[in-house]
């Protein structure tokens, strides 16, 4: 079974990963995602029903199976990513960053010191409690997938400066807040969005770092892709659900509906 270091290798190789968003706050919700075959899968503490409280219900639910748990912050800070990492976090997302300055900062808290500024708690889930003495630091240093988000016309003007510093390893595009950053609210085929993504794609590529986006249709894929983006995360779970019960119900319908005229 692959390992919290087999992810961020896989990223930094080029290897197309995909994930989902968790959002319903549920644990059962997320052992099911886990299960399916995804590379990861993220706990939105920004914008889904869960919160710091509820994380290590679903550290458990993710546990036994081949997928990355990763984390989105509600905020990049020391306290809130460093919480996220000692439940054992494999990987953090952060939203809403638009300078070198933050992006600095929210990659040395990631990292244990010499390369950062996280706390060492060695008695922590996010340090198997200690099994690996204090050596284990290192290890873990190199484990963690440090995810940050392009989200306004700032971090797009930012991104090849960001993506040059070491230890940010995805520059992850949200096209919901970009899209109506740019004032093309949902435009997705926009050309001054087509532009951003085409520049966050050519920033993460010119520095060996994975691009990667949240997908509202699995066919958009095939846009993304083409442009270099290898990390992609098919919507959300919520969405995934609703997609997929509507889905039926319209069939069941059609079914019946066809039944009802044959046999009239």
């Amino acid at each position: 079974m692959p390992d919290r270091a087999t992810l961020r290798a896989r990223v930094l190789a080029g290897e197309t990963l995909f994930g989902t968003f968790l959002n319903l706050g549920s644990p059962l919700a997320t052992e099911i995602c886990a299960r399916s075959g995804l590379d990861w899968v993220l706990i939105d503490l920004e914008h889904g029903a869960a919160d710091e409280g509820d994380l290590l219900s679903h550290m458990h639910a993710v546990k036994g199976t081949p997928t990355t748990p990763i984390v989105r912050v509600e905020q990049g800070t020391r306290l809130r990513i460093g919480r996220a990492l000692d439940l054992g976090a494999g990987g953090i997302m952060v939203p809403q960053v638009t300078s070198v300055e933050d992006a600095q900062d929210i990659v040395s808290w990631l990292r244990f010191p010499p390369a950062g500024r996280r706390g060492v708690a060695p008695f922590t889930r996010g340090l198997d409690f200690g099994s690996g003495g204090h050596g284990a630091v290192d290890s873990r240093n190199d484990e963690i997938v440090g995810i940050l988000q392009v989200e306004s016309p700032a971090a797009v003007a930012a991104a090849d400066a960001i993506a040059a510093i070491d230890g940010v390893d995805v520059l992850f595009v949200g096209p919901t807040d970009l899209t109506h950053a740019l004032g093309i609210r949902g435009q997705i085929d926009h050309p001054t969005y087509l532009d951003a993504i085409a520049r966050v794609a050519r920033a993460a590529y010119a520095h060996g770092k994975a691009a990667g986006v949240l997908v509202w249709k699995p066919e958009d894929v095939r846009q993304y892709a083409a442009l270099g983006y290898t990390f992609f995360s098919l919507t959300g779970e919520g969405q995934l659900l609703n997609s997929a019960v509507r889905a039926a119900l319209e069939s069941a319908r059609g079914i019946m509906s066809e039944a009802a005229t044959s046999g009239s």
